[in-house]
């Protein structure tokens, strides 16, 4: 514990959690070179991997801050932090996560020791590796120069030829015209695969089987890379047809470099990663061992620090493996690596950035073990029914399933949200874990089939079908696995009929009947009661003047000595927390204000504050609670204003 807490600062937390003062170790004892406290680390992305990060910091009793774009305003991961701080203003969706130096100064501004990029965005960006060490903060993923050798794909790959790591033909420098590409693929010959230079992710990369797709494939590819990752550069190298895609976690402190085991990425769809799992089954032990040393050897080579994932694609037909790229940055897919080990990659990734070595962390390679099996799902509203179209919308229902070996880590979703086409379709990553590969397979299987989304259309009746195929359960799915199978599109469909059904009770309710063929009696029209005129000038006095002439004593005096029956009027609260009632806005409860003051004034009070008002105001109206109660009250000034107040 001591180990843990010795670097550590100011307590922070999640909303909700108790208050912690000033930790313990807030002063830090005498510093060994490279040593620095971390108290407060700000998240550099959104989503998942924000919250991610944020759950981790707030484990070793670090202060959280988080960045959003103007779209972002009511996502989760902003209130899952300390603090939350507006960016980008005047820029894209995205580019509001890419503007560097904004989050930098912001960084400088709120005393932030620590910048955490997750993953995508500017985790490999070096430019804003250097802005953060120029403004003296802790960059938490491997230094600048590092990010150099390996963000750079080509450059990466001199890297593994100079430690003897073996390599797929391909492009010794990134390339950035057309008619270089050519010149490659003239001697090298097709198939060839396009790929980012300065990212990853799948996003920017592109098969080329002929001479005639070659431009235009270079040319999205480049595209794609410029706006995900702000560098349209790539590399071209030969394509190897249908290898196992393997991938090695590694953590490096500078000094030792130590390996968590493998990871199997081979289900795919267009270079995007769909289940993965961990360790990978079928591999002879020989091939694995080799993995192994090729991505320690090269990472040992290049000083690596923090985490990383070593990349290799497999031939299965002669178990030769070739080197991809190193990825500076935590993955995606870490949690079955977490599990599997027990090690918690994202705090190790904090520690490691404040100064800690590995062998502190008890994570020297004859101490990490692993066992059993977990399996990775990623939760998406792509839609396979219609080549996996993102989908779109309000969030209806959401019950994401539990138990036993299920781990859920989830981004935006929750029931009413709205899922907005700007950023990765992902709602959650679900992995299953057991001591075998099929039980972890079965446990993933349960869970999505029990999972109840409503609202959009997502990818589990397809994550399903490939859990459940006899190649996958076999462990030896390719890269090729998914377009080489399309039973995997054949799908139940589900019928939702609980939802529908509440639908027509409710149509029915309000509207009477519309389905031709109904039978039964018909709806009775109700005709609504309209009040009369509002009378002139200003509203009967009523007991908020006498509570604010007479004071506490004199308002309790008056309601004791009232002869008649008090009311207490609560329109204005339900009327917008009722589930089957449109959520009011301001300015429509004011149109019936002044009418309202003459009306209820000899009421006892106005209950206009409910146990999701401001909530409601604030996410969903998007307007200021205290700026309504003020409105309210100029508009009703002769009548009490009441508050449901719940104790517990």
């Amino acid at each position: 514990m001591i180990a843990m807490q010795r670097f550590l600062g100011k307590a922070g937390g999640l909303p909700g959690a108790p208050s912690r003062g000033l930790s313990a170790f807030a002063t830090p004892p005498p510093a060994r070179p490279g040593w620095r406290p971390i108290r407060k680390i700000l998240a550099a992305n959104r989503g998942e991997i924000a919250i991610r990060i944020f759950r981790a910091a707030t484990e070793l009793d670090i202060k959280t801050v988080a960045i959003f774009s103007k779209e972002d305003f009511g996502s989760l991961h902003r209130y899952k932090a300390d603090e939350s701080f507006l960016i980008g203003t005047g820029r894209s969706p995205v580019g509001a996560y890419l503007a560097a130096e904004e989050i930098v100064e912001l960084a400088v501004k709120q005393n932030v020791d620590a910048i955490h990029p997750g993953y995508g965005f500017l985790s490999e960006n070096t430019k804003f590796v250097s802005l953060c060490e120029q403004a003296g903060i802790a960059f938490v993923g491997p230094p600048s120069k590092v990010i150099q050798r390996f963000g750079d794909k080509t450059e990466a790959r001199a890297l593994a030829g100079e430690y003897n790591v073996p390599v797929v033909p391909g492009t010794e420098f990134a390339v950035t015209t057309v008619d270089d590409a050519k010149k490659f693929c003239a001697d090298c010959g097709f198939p060839v695969i396009i790929k980012a230079a300065f990212g990853g992710g799948g996003r920017g990369m592109r098969v080329v089987r002929s001479a005639d797709e070659l431009e235009e494939n270079f040319l999205r590819a480049s595209s794609e890379a410029l706006s995900a990752f702000g560098n349209g550069s790539v590399f071209i190298e030969r394509y190897v047809d249908s290898p196992r895609h393997i991938e090695i976690q590694i953590l490096g402190d500078g000094t030792d470099t130590v390996h968590l085991f493998e990871r199997d990425c081979s289900v795919q769809r267009r270079h995007q990663k769909v289940v993965e799992t961990a360790p990978a089954i079928g591999l002879p032990d020989d091939v694995t061992q080799a993995l192994y040393a090729d991505a320690v050897r090269i990472c040992s080579g290049a000083g690596y620090i923090n985490a990383g994932t070593v990349e290799f694609l497999v031939d299965p037909k002669t178990n030769q493996h070739y080197f991809i790229e190193v990825n500076p940055r935590i993955q995606v897919e870490h949690t079955v690596t977490e599990v599997i080990t027990g090690v918690d990659l994202v705090q190790s990734q904090i520690r490691i950035a404040a100064g800690q070595k590995l062998k502190e962390l008890g994570l020297s390679q004859d101490k990490i073990s692993k066992r059993g099996y977990a399996i990775q799902a990623r939760v998406t509203t792509e839609d396979p029914m219609h080549d996996f179209r993102p989908d779109t919308g309000r969030l209806q229902v959401w019950r994401p399933a539990e138990g036993f070996g299920i781990r859920l880590d989830g981004g935006n979703a929750y029931s009413g949200a709205t899922i907005s086409p700007h950023y990765d379709s992902m709602l959650m990553k679900l992995t299953g874990s057991a001591l075998s590969f099929d039980g972890a397979s079965d446990k993933v299987a349960r869970a999505l089939s029990e999972t109840r989304i409503r609202g959009v259309k997502t990818n589990i009746p397809f994550i399903l079908n490939v859990l459940r195929h006899p190649q996958f359960k076999s462990g030896k799915a390719t890269t090729s696995f998914i377009g080489e199978t399309p039973e995997l599109f054949n799908f139940e469909f589900r019928q939702n009929r609980g939802q529908k059904l509440l639908n027509y009770l409710g149509d029915l309710v309000v509207n009477g009947r519309s389905v031709q063929g109904a039978l039964g009696p018909v709806t009775p029209r109700v005709e609504p009661l309209l009040p009369k005129e509002t009378p002139h000038g200003a509203p009967p006095k009523g007991l908020k003047q006498v509570l604010t002439e007479k004071g506490p004593a004199g308002f309790a005096k008056a309601v004791r000595e009232n002869r008649g029956l008090l009311i207490t009027d609560t329109t204005w609260r339900d009327a917008h927390q009722s589930l089957l009632a449109t959520r009011v806005r301001t300015k429509d409860l004011l149109a019936i204000a002044p009418a309202t003051a003459h009306a209820l004034a000899p009421c006892y009070s106005i209950e206009n504050w409910g146990g999701a008002t401001f909530d409601v105001c604030l996410r969903f109206l998007r307007e200021c609670p205290w700026e309504r109660l003020a409105q309210m009250r100029e508009q009703v000034p002769n009548v009490p204003f009441q508050m449901l107040l719940r104790g517990a």
